[in-house]
């Protein structure tokens, strides 16, 4: 039937993506979703705002963009995925299956993948919900080129925020990284690339306490003096202090999480405590996360699912 599926990706990043090419090897019908709930990236999801990838085997270097397209290519190249930009509404479950409803239409498969990932955790204090937009940003990749000679920080010490202070040291005169911690923790390669470009400067232990200026960001106050001053001039500001995890549909339906609010999987199978219901990617609880470890997880959960399938003797759809 036309709206009947042997698996539902929820998410179409680049780890819905791979397990929709994996179940299409296996010879289910698969339809990926491609804007999970909650979610604000396209299809290829957050790997998509990266500037420069480098660490996935067989492409030595390439943006975020690019290995995105290529996932995608592969993904579309197999006539049983059929991808659509709708957004996941509810998702119930009935003795044999799962309905999935979007703004629209309702789709029933006999297994679901969630790869919703995370979204921005966005700053929350004076200042910065009014000038969202207006100076305070969260993709670097994006947004960068707007602010050529143009005077910036980061917020946070993670590796993203260190590639994102990168990004924006290609366009701004001056890149402040601001961090509550003694000493920012990115990868040791870019934590070098940071201390070795000029336009880069780093503020530890410290935090920001507001955002300034009337149409457009002037500048923010800290919490503690910056050469004499609690208060930084500057253009703009690029938010990296994390992600919150987009797994409310998960837990909707009775799968279970963490405190953190990650799906807990079996990381052998990618299954969850539903049976028929895996979850691969940022979604999850595991603790190394990258997009070649989600890709892997996202391909277990394909296979996990086409065996689910098989053991039940649930006719797989040849349609």
């Amino acid at each position: 039937m036309k709206n009947e599926y042997d698996l539902i990706i929820i998410g179409a990043g680049g780890v819905g993506l791979a397990g929709g090419m994996y179940s299409a090897r296996l010879g289910l019908k698969t339809l990926i979703l491609g804007h999970s709930h909650g979610s604000e990236l396209p299809i290829g999801g957050v790997i998509t705002t990266t500037n420069l990838v480098e660490n996935y085997p067989g492409f030595i270097k390439l943006t975020g963009t690019e290995i995105a397209e290529k996932i995608e290519a592969h993904t579309r190249s197999y006539d049983k995925v059929t991808i659509k930009e709708e957004l996941v509404k509810e998702i119930k479950k009935s003795k044999s299956e799962f309905s999935v409803k979007t703004e629209k239409e309702t789709y029933n498969g006999k297994t679901i993948l969630f790869a919703t990932g995370t979204k921005w955790k966005r700053l929350d204090i004076p200042g910065s919900k009014k000038l969202e937009n207006k100076g305070v940003n969260y993709c670097a990749l994006c947004d960068g080129p707007l602010f050529k000679d143009k005077i910036v920080a980061i917020i946070g010490g993670s590796d993203s925020a260190a590639k994102d202070a990168l990004v924006l040291a290609e366009h701004a005169k001056k890149v402040y990284i601001i961090y509550r911690g003694k000493e920012i923790h990115p990868e040791p390669i870019n934590f070098e690339r940071v201390k070795s470009n000029k336009k880069i400067e780093i503020i530890n232990n410290t935090n920001l306490t507001q955002v300034k200026g009337e149409k457009f960001v002037t500048s923010i106050v800290l919490d503690k003096p910056y050469k004499n001053s609690k208060e930084l001039k500057l253009d703009g500001i690029f938010v990296a202090i994390g992600h919150i995890v987009l797994s409310d549909l998960a837990k909707s339906l009775g799968v279970k999480t963490n405190k953190a609010g990650e799906i807990i999987i079996n990381h052998k199978t990618s299954e969850t405590n539903l049976a028929g219901v895996f979850a691969a990617g940022d979604v999850t609880d595991k603790e190394f996360k990258q997009l070649i470890t989600g890709v892997a997880d996202g391909c277990t959960a394909a296979y996990y699912a086409y065996e689910y399938i098989s053991k039940k003797r649930i006719n797989i759809n040849i349609s």
